[in-house]
């Protein structure tokens, strides 16, 4: 990180200084070599020109002198001028002794007029120091930016490195003035998304090991018995018993791993699974007709509703509903009521029961994975999946599920944003 901040600093102040350098450089060859003070000397060099050569000093001689402007005509075998410098009527040449003082040259003809020695701007020295700091000020600046530039990465990559340590808590606090406060969100949502996705498969795996040690403590105590039952003169209806009892343990495993498997696929973000248009008030009374015969107590269908169409997943919805059902069917005393409604925001489906009601110590907790309350009906029945796996299914399309219950009535919503095609 201290890399990055050097070389991102030395680039702002190289690229600095480069740029005004040379900007300088070309104003003081372009502009300042050509000030006004060149023009009326070059106009005086071409008048003078235009005279005999004796008479020529005697022109300058009349002219007004200036101790701050002396004019002095030579002969060109008395300058002596550099290998680049040469002489011009039209330009003029600019030279500096050591003492810091300027003469200027101009072809007359066979002769030079010579301005000087001049004194040079003393405010030339004030002009470096300006330059200076002016530089020094954007370099300044851009210390300034790149500063909490790289502080603020220096506690991105810390945290990120304490993230990579299984420190699953690691949280970034940035100020809102920060240009990286968007990544830092980035970051402090991806951290607790798979902090909770670890906690999750930690639950998971706890409750996974506590749900199939009861049916395999089970299956090993029967293997232990097999041979006894096996024997010609055991009883027949009891060997079958005993077989459809270890059957019933070899289900309630598979019935988990299918539940397992079901949950399992539905935390992973839908990816290339294409979406269908589907009628829920048909699907709605598919499922009713499919299942209601599977116990006495009925399923009434209230909606006034004649189709209500939907983009998504029908077999995923459907399974939702029919876990609904399911355990509506198992607590329900007299009838189960199923009603669909929408208005401008939402769409709903609601499944309602009037058999036992839910404490409101289990409400908070009835769709996390593997908790079953603690009813007289429910006894140890299920996984506890069921609920979870709803909540997990209108995630995937956007929508919630809610639970409502009082001595009378329990009822589960299934709500949707109210939303066409796609």
């Amino acid at each position: 990180m201290k890399r990055l901040f050097i070389s991102l600093y030395l680039l702002l102040s190289l690229s600095f200084l480069g740029i005004g350098w040379t900007l300088d450089s070309l104003w003081q060859k372009n502009v300042e070599d050509n000030n006004a003070l060149d023009a009326p000397l070059v106009a005086l060099a071409q008048l003078l020109a235009q005279l005999p050569a004796e008479t020529r000093q005697q022109y300058l001689t009349a002219l007004p002198s200036t101790p701050l402007l002396p004019l002095t005509l030579l002969s060109a075998d008395q300058i002596a001028l550099g290998q680049n410098q040469q002489l011009s009527p039209h330009h003029l040449v600019t030279t500096r002794t050591n003492d810091d003082e300027q003469f200027q040259f101009i072809r007359v003809g066979e002769q030079v007029l010579m301005v000087g020695p001049l004194d040079t701007d003393p405010r030339e020295h004030l002009r470096n120091l300006f330059t200076l700091f002016f530089y020094l000020s954007l370099a300044l600046v851009a210390l300034i930016w790149v500063g909490p530039l790289s502080r603020d990465l220096s506690i991105l990559r810390q945290a990120t490195k304490e993230f990579g340590e299984a420190k699953w808590d690691t949280r970034i606090t940035l100020s809102n003035r920060s240009q990286v406060k968007p990544l830092a969100n980035t970051f402090n949502e991806m951290a607790r998304h798979i902090s909770a996705l670890i906690e999750n498969q930690k639950h998971l795996s706890n409750a996974v090991s506590h749900e199939i040690r009861t049916p395999l403590a089970r299956l090993k105590f029967a293997l232990a018995l097999l041979p006894q039952y096996c024997q010609a003169d055991s009883d027949e209806h009891k060997r079958q018993n005993f077989l459809d009892e270890m059957q019933q343990d070899i289900n309630e495993i598979e019935n988990l791993l299918q539940e397992l498997l079901t949950y399992a696929s539905l935390e992973s973000p839908r990816e290339g699974t294409p979406l269908e248009e589907y009628d829920l008030i048909q699907l709605v009374k598919q499922t009713i007709k499919r299942l209601g015969p599977l116990y006495s107590t009925p399923i009434l269908f209230e909606s006034d509703i004649k189709a209500l169409s939907l983009v998504g997943e029908p077999n995923l919805i459907e399974r939702a509903l029919q876990n609904l059902l399911t355990n509506a069917q198992r607590f329900a005393r007299q009838a189960i009521r199923v009603k669909v409604s929408h208005n401008s925001q939402q769409i709903s489906l609601s499944v309602s029961n009037d058999g036992e009601s839910i404490s409101e110590a289990d409400l908070p907790k009835v769709f996390e994975p593997f908790y079953r309350s603690q009813t007289e009906q429910n006894g140890n029945n299920g996984h506890g999946l069921g609920l979870a796996i709803i909540k997990r299914i209108m995630q995937r399309h956007q929508g919630s599920v809610h639970v409502s219950s009082h001595p009378t009535q329990t009822c589960f919503t299934l709500i949707w944003p109210q939303r066409t095609k796609s």
